[in-house]
């Protein structure tokens, strides 16, 4: 499978995403800039170079009109890749819905609570229902088991309407 290395500047941070050949720029639209990735353990906030996983677009308390909208993904320090890669310090991106963190020991679920970006994608379209949601993302290796220790987000809470 052909890969397209995509080089995005966000504040005074490069991230380095890898995503399939022809998915860069698909669906693009008009957003505020990112912010600064937030460190979410102790382990990234005393190490730099630690993995860090964390939401791009929505903002934690984001109040979103309708009930489709993009979820933009970011990752530092590691690579995105397709499930089923063997390429060492990579992984690909879950989002967790409105639930609780998985086991950390297993194959992370797959279903309306778990949503999987096996393609190695770093941005998706959602539609939730109106309301508070939360959302967290968690990274999984090749096989969708999180990595040891796991490299997820903090849990932020959307409001749709």
């Amino acid at each position: 499978m052909r890969h397209t290395i995509v080089l995005a500047a966000l504040s005074a941070v490069s991230l380095v995403a890898v995503v399939p050949a022809g998915a860069a720029g698909q669906g693009a639209q008009d957003k505020p800039a990112a912010q600064p990735a937030t460190q979410t353990s102790t382990t990234a906030a005393t190490n730099p170079s630690a993995p860090q996983v964390y939401f791009i677009w929505p903002y934690d308390g984001s109040v979103i009109n309708g009930g489709k909208f993009w979820v933009r993904m970011g990752l530092r320090n590691m690579g995105v890749a397709p499930k089923g890669t063997t390429v060492p310090n990579t992984g690909h991106h879950h989002l967790l819905i409105d639930t609780e963190l998985p086991s950390m020991t297993e194959a992370i679920p797959s279903d309306r609570n778990h949503l999987h970006f096996g393609a190695g994608e770093t941005e998706a379209r959602i539609e939730l229902p109106p309301g508070k949601h939360t959302l967290q993302l968690l990274l999984g290796d090749m096989n969708h088991v999180p990595h040891k220790p796991p490299v997820l987000s903090k849990k932020i809470t959307i409001t749709v309407r």
